[in-house]
């Protein structure tokens, strides 16, 4: 007879719901969210596991890695589509919850998500904590601005070098203002350089990272939008196919239709944010900075022609995650022109 395991996690304790391929209920328990623990409970020679249900979330990484190692048939399954399928139950608990997913792996109606592998969480880790310190440190620069703007005192345009020394003319007459502002510069100033500190990590890898490098051939593309698409993307065998990496990111209209009704609507926004974001700003830049003229460019340009900038630089940023997935997958850089560069008869 054939089991199936549903877990749901939660910081402290995790609920698992064991039944067989009836859909009887063979075993309930709540034990510490650990993979020791819940490894001690799944292997057990009773069970004969089919499929074990784990939904996505903070520690799913950390337990899906520690029970695929202890040889159980785990998979991570989406976050969304398990809403929508435990909404139908009354009573929401971790007991009721556990035993959705479990019956979810049963009947095999779930949706997997790919774990990253351990080097593209480092990375993201990365990422994450550098662009916490650059937010926070934004944070403080805006709020000197608008506590010197209570007394009549306006930084203006001035760059992040710069900043402290105009702080200091701006206060230079009253002296009990800055020693107030003094500790929020100190703050700032550490801040901007562990920031930095990050940034020449992140630098260090790109560089020696091959598959980076030839993402930054394309134009608009930095080392910071290379290595996070890298470290989203993670394995690109494991899309079908470059267009594919679109709807992955949120980057593609969601569609209504209902009988006479058919509508497309704004872009889903599903998926990974920062990601997004990132490919939104190098499109915005291939399409306003980049002065170099490309047939990518050209193909960004009609578009806002007939449907304006906005959704010319949407389009941009889907497009550019596809050639990104394609590049990366054929181990070939950006070609500036439709053309094929054909060799030359010796």
């Amino acid at each position: 007879m054939k089991h199936y395991a549903g877990l749901d996690v939660s910081v402290k304790e995790t609920a698992i719901c064991i039944v067989d391929d009836r859909g009887t209920v063979c075993r309930e328990v709540k034990v510490p969210s650990h993979p020791v623990d819940l490894a001690r409970v799944l292997t057990d020679p009773a069970w004969n596991f089919e499929r074990i249900g784990l939904e996505a979330g903070p520690l799913s990484q950390w337990l899906f890695e520690g029970l695929a190692k202890a040889g159980l048939p785990v998979i991570c399954i989406e976050t969304r589509h398990t809403k929508a399928f435990l909404k139908a139950q009354v009573n929401k608990t971790d007991r009721n919850d556990a035993r959705g997913i479990a019956q979810m792996m049963r009947v095999n109606l779930f949706r997997p998500v790919h774990v990253k592998t351990l080097t593209s969480q480092k990375r993201r880790a990365l990422l994450t904590a550098r662009k916490l310190l650059q937010e926070k440190a934004i944070a403080i620069e805006n709020d000197i601005r608008g506590l010197l703007r209570n007394f009549g005192l306006k930084v203006g345009m001035v760059g992040t070098v710069k900043f402290e020394h105009r702080i200091g003319e701006l206060t230079e007459g009253i002296p009990d203002l800055a020693e107030i502002l003094a500790p929020l510069l100190d703050a700032r100033q550490m801040l901007r350089r562990n920031f930095a500190a990050l940034h020449r990590k992140l630098l260090a890898i790109v560089r020696d990272d091959a598959v980076c490098r030839r993402l930054m051939s394309i134009p608009g593309v930095g080392p910071v939008v290379s290595l996070a698409y890298t470290a989203t993307i993670d394995i690109p065998a494991r899309f079908r196919n470059s267009k594919a990496v679109g709807p992955i990111l949120g980057l593609t209209p969601v569609l209504h239709e209902s009988g006479e009704s058919h509508r497309v609507g704004r872009i889903s926004l599903c998926g990974d944010g920062m990601m997004r974001t990132l490919l939104y700003e190098a499109a915005k830049t291939l399409l306003t900075n980049v002065k170099k003229w490309s047939w990518l460019k050209a193909w960004a340009m009609n578009v806002a022609k007939r449907r304006g900038q906005q959704k010319a630089v949407v389009a941009l940023a889907r497009r550019l995650a596809v050639i990104m997935h394609r590049i990366w997958s054929d181990g070939t850089q950006f070609r500036w022109t439709r053309k094929e560069i054909m060799p030359v008869a010796v």
